[in-house]
């Protein structure tokens, strides 16, 4: 139906513009005629994903990002009281994620966790040049169901392989899933060190994760 269409494009668009009061605005009237759960993601997390491929062709910035992503939480936290029962709790899974020791590089993992959060992720967000073991005790902790690893660095490359060998060391390997990215980071390597994928950007990221753990 058309007019469903409109007002899913309306909030979509609220989100890219990062403005609250305007994403507000459309999930209140969307709210009357759709389910929370498709104005969510028929509007809300496609206008963040949208936000996402905008940040990577240098259309937006990080802070623009960030004002997404809050404008965004505050459009599911107004249709969370017309959800069903439990449903607003429900995470699509786990996943620690950080920059390896060494490396300071911080924007692109930022962007990446807080794409996960908006797709309805879990994310527990480590920072940057974080060692080896505390992937592996946060992952513990938290009971993820994958690590991110990211390395902006050729010298700090070396970091991701160290936290699947330790992952294997520690008998978890199996249970939990790699994602590794960063500038210097491919495919081919990925493949090399065993990790289970390899994302270009954010919403590469989002899509993997998803393939992955649901």
């Amino acid at each position: 139906m058309a007019d469903t269409e409109a007002l899913l494009n309306e909030v979509a668009n609220a989100v890219i513009s990062c403005k609250k009061d305007k994403v507000l605005e459309a999930v209140e009237k969307a709210k009357a005629e759709l389910p929370p759960e498709e104005i969510i993601e028929k509007g809300l997390s496609a206008g963040m994903n949208q936000v996402g491929v905008l940040f990577e062709r240098g259309k937006l910035f990080l802070p623009h990002v960030m004002m997404a992503a809050d404008a965004m939480s505050a459009g599911v936290k107004l249709l969370e009281e017309s959800m069903p029962e439990g449903s607003q709790e429900k995470k699509l899974g786990v996943i620690v994620n950080g920059t390896v020791e060494g490396d300071v590089h911080d924007i692109g993992k930022s962007i990446v966790s807080t794409m996960l959060q908006s797709a309805g992720f879990e994310v527990y967000d480590l920072g940057r040049d974080v060692p080896v073991r505390n992937f592996i005790e946060k992952a513990k902790e938290v009971n993820a169901g994958m690590i991110g690893i990211s390395a902006l660095m050729t010298t700090t490359l070396q970091g991701q392989r160290e936290v699947i060998d330790l992952l294997k060391e520690e008998g978890m390997r199996s249970k939990i899933k790699v994602m590794v990215g960063g500038a210097p980071a491919t495919q081919a390597w990925a493949e090399k060190i065993g990790a289970d994928c390899y994302a270009e950007n954010a919403s590469e990221a989002v899509a993997k994760a998803k393939e992955l753990l649901l």
